[in-house]
């Protein structure tokens, strides 16, 4: 029977594979504003049918109680709409990144913070950079590249293999450094500091067994490993997100690196300052709600719970 079940997810991974490819071939046939443009459409008729719509306008019930239900249906079709063009994104990757420091005109992708990104590629010691799954958040190792920055980012695989081949390749070819997050990808990042070199990681996502901590207003499972790699390597930790803008344009920033909360003895308090990551995307996401994924149970609590001081080591 295990075996059955697992030749029959195998299938329906295949099945599902080919669908999307076939679905990516005809996106490719369209210029890039049209295929963006037609999945989100595809995707506001579709979403509202699938059974995670119904976590996502749970979700946005429970952080918004003083929204009406017209206004949570408006934000979930935009979600639906923003993970759509990301998808069809993939394709296009290269042609919608056109960012110039150099240009007198205006692109399609602008870029705030530039003397940050200067900095950073120019200095000569480790850095870590956070984002959410806001916008197109793939944009924003491209534009590292483009000033010269090192950097490696942290990424979760999709569960279906034939589909994870095809991102990663895709990513691969418009990108620096890519690691997938398994068992043991906090001691890769740590190598990685420890030679002196940069991060990137996402920092949205529900973490089994992670801290406790708030997301508008309610308690949710993080991942700490960040500030455990911030308190050993004392290294500067910046903001950086991506803002999706009108006419399948882009605003790519990073904001000015964090005052990280210490303990009375000087070191990086981790419960506080992965607390103080999750307060940063929740003002980005409250900013533009329809542009991050409501449907992932960020709030689901499982296995152990650890509160502050009880952040196991990593490295």
């Amino acid at each position: 029977m295990f075996r059955y079940g697992r030749r029959l997810r195998q299938l329906e991974h295949w099945l599902v594979a080919r669908l999307a490819m076939a679905m990516i071939g005809v996106l490719r046939l369209l210029p890039p504003d049209s295929a963006l443009n037609f999945a989100d459409r595809v995707a506001r008729c579709i979403g509202p049918i699938v059974g995670r719509h119904r976590v996502a306008v749970n979700n946005l019930r429970l952080a918004y109680p003083e929204k009406s239900d017209a206004e949570i249906g408006a934000i979930a079709l935009d979600m639906w709409g923003n993970m759509a063009r990301l998808a069809a994104e993939y394709i296009f990757l290269d042609a919608l990144f056109d960012f110039d420091p150099n240009a007198t005109k205006p692109g399609r992708v602008e870029v705030r913070g530039i003397d940050h990104f200067v900095e950073i590629a120019g200095e000569k010691k480790p850095h870590i950079l956070f984002t959410g799954h806001l916008g197109n958040f793939e944009l924003l190792p491209v534009a590292a590249a483009t000033f010269g920055m090192n950097i490696t980012a942290l990424f979760r695989p999709p569960n279906n293999p034939y589909l994870a081949d095809y991102i990663h390749s895709t990513r691969r070819s418009t990108m620096g450094g890519l690691l997938p997050s398994s068992t043991g990808a906090s001691f890769a990042l740590a190598a990685i500091l420890e030679k002196g070199g940069n991060i990137g990681v996402l920092v949205d996502q529900k973490f089994t067994n992670g801290v406790e901590t708030t997301f508008f207003g309610r308690p949710c499972q993080s991942n700490p490993v960040l500030g455990m790699l911030a308190r050993h390597y004392d290294c500067d930790v910046y903001p950086a997100r991506c803002v999706r803008l009108p006419g399948n344009r882009f605003r790519l920033e990073i904001e000015d690196k964090l005052t990280l909360p210490r303990t009375e003895g000087g070191s990086v308090d981790v419960h506080a300052t992965t607390q103080l990551l999750a307060d940063v995307v929740e003002r980005w996401v409250r900013e533009d709600p329809g542009q991050w994924m409501w449907f992932h149970k960020r709030w689901e609590m499982s296995g152990r719970r650890r509160k502050r001081g009880q952040a196991k080591e990593v490295g």
